[in-house]
C-alpha cells in the first residue's frame, strides 16, 4: 500500500465514497465545540428534588419491559427499576469513557501537537471528563448505588487499553457511544422522565454527535490505510467487544436491589423479543456502518450475532 500524506489523503476512498481531509473535519468539530459545549455543573439544577411518579429511563427501554415479570411488578417497583437501570447505564458509561480517554491519548501520542486533529482529540477528552463527572453526579442525585462491570471485564479492559490497535480503538469507541446515544435521543424529549435526567441526556447527545463524527471518519481512514492483519484483527476484537458490551449493558444486581429474583429476571430478559428488538434497533445504525466499511465479515459477523446486537 502506498504511503498516504496529508496532501493526498482526500483521494482515499472506501465503500462510502471519498474520505474527507482530516484537518478540515477536526476544524469544523472544533468550531462546533466552541458553539455547543456545556458545563453540567452550572447548566443543570442539581438541587432539584426527585419528581414523584416520573421515570429515570423510558419504560420501553428497560430490560424487563413487556416480560411476564414486568406484568407482575407494581408501578412503584417499575419506577424503582428505572432508577437502578439508569444508574447501571451511567456506571457503564463512566467505565467506558475512562477507557475511551486513555485510547484517545494513545492515538495522539505521536501525532503533531499543533494539528487540528490533536486539538480536537484533546477537546473531546475534556468533554468526556465532564460527562463522566456528570454521570457520577446523576447517580448520586438519584440515590442509587454505582454498578461496576464484572471484575473479569474490568480487567479485560486493561488488556484492551494496552494492545488495542488504532482501528480497534475507534471501533470500540463507536460501539460504546452509538447504542447509548440512540437510547438517549429517545430519553431527553420524553416528558415522563425526570427533568434532570433529560437534561443530562440532552447534553450528552449534543456533544456525543461530534465524538461519533470524529470516530467514524477516523475509523474509515484506518480501515483503508491499515495493513491487512490489523484490519482482520479489528474485525475479531470489535466482535468480542460487542459481546462484552451486551453482557455488561445491565448489571443483574439491579434486579435484586428492587426485590426481584435475579435468576428469573435474567432468564426473562434473555428470552424477551422486545428486549432483543430494542438492542438491535439501537445498534442498527452502527452495524450498517460497520458492514459498509468491511468490519462485519467472517468471524466478526458471527461474534456480533452471538452478542444479540445483530439480527
Amino acid at each position: 500500500m502506498t504511503t498516504v500524506t496529508a496532501r493526498d489523503a482526500t483521494v482515499l476512498r472506501d465503500a462510502l465514497g471519498p474520505l474527507r481531509d482530516r484537518e478540515q473535519i477536526a476544524l469544523r468539530l472544533l468550531e462546533s465545540s466552541a458553539k455547543h459545549s456545556f458545563d453540567p455543573d452550572t447548566e443543570l439544577d442539581w438541587d432539584a428534588a426527585v419528581e414523584e411518579g416520573k421515570w429515570f429511563w423510558p419504560p420501553e427501554l428497560l430490560s424487563l419491559y413487556d416480560t411476564p415479570m414486568w406484568d407482575r411488578m407494581s408501578e412503584e417497583q417499575r419506577l424503582d427499576l428505572s432508577r437502578h437501570e439508569a444508574a447501571a447505564l451511567a456506571s457503564l458509561g463512566i467505565w467506558f469513557e475512562i477507557i475511551l480517554m486513555q485510547l484517545l491519548v494513545r492515538h495522539i501520542y505521536d501525532k503533531p501537537v499543533t494539528s487540528n486533529h490533536v486539538r480536537y482529540a484533546l477537546t473531546e477528552i475534556a468533554d468526556e471528563c465532564r460527562h463522566s463527572m456528570m454521570f457520577g453526579r446523576m447517580i448520586d442525585w438519584g440515590g442509587a448505588p454505582t454498578y461496576p462491570v464484572p471484575r473479569v471485564y474490568h480487567n479485560l479492559a486493561r488488556v484492551l487499553k494496552t494492545v488495542s490497535t488504532t482501528p480497534g480503538s475507534f471501533a470500540a469507541t463507536l460501539l460504546g457511544e452509538e447504542i447509548l446515544d440512540w437510547m438517549q435521543r429517545l430519553t431527553f424529549p420524553d416528558e415522563r422522565v425526570q427533568t434532570l435526567v433529560r437534561g443530562v441526556t440532552r447534553i450528552h447527545v449534543i456533544e456525543e454527535a461530534r465524538h461519533v463524527r470524529y470516530a467514524r471518519e477516523e475509523l474509515r481512514r484506518q480501515m483503508v490505510t491499515a495493513p491487512r492483519w490489523e484490519r482482520e484483527l479489528t474485525k475479531v476484537s470489535c466482535g468480542e467487544a460487542a459481546r462484552v458490551f451486551s453482557v455488561c449493558f445491565v448489571n443483574p444486581q439491579v434486579y435484586e436491589n428492587v426485590g426481584l429474583d435475579r435468576r428469573e429476571a435474567v432468564a426473562q430478559v434473555k428470552a424477551s423479543g422486545h428486549r432483543a428488538e430494542v438492542m438491535q434497533s439501537g445498534a442498527k445504525r452502527l452495524t450498517d456502518f460497520f458492514d459498509d466499511i468491511g468490519l462485519l465479515n467472517g468471524v466478526g459477523r458471527r461474534l456480533w450475532r452471538s452478542s444479540g446486537l445483530l439480527a
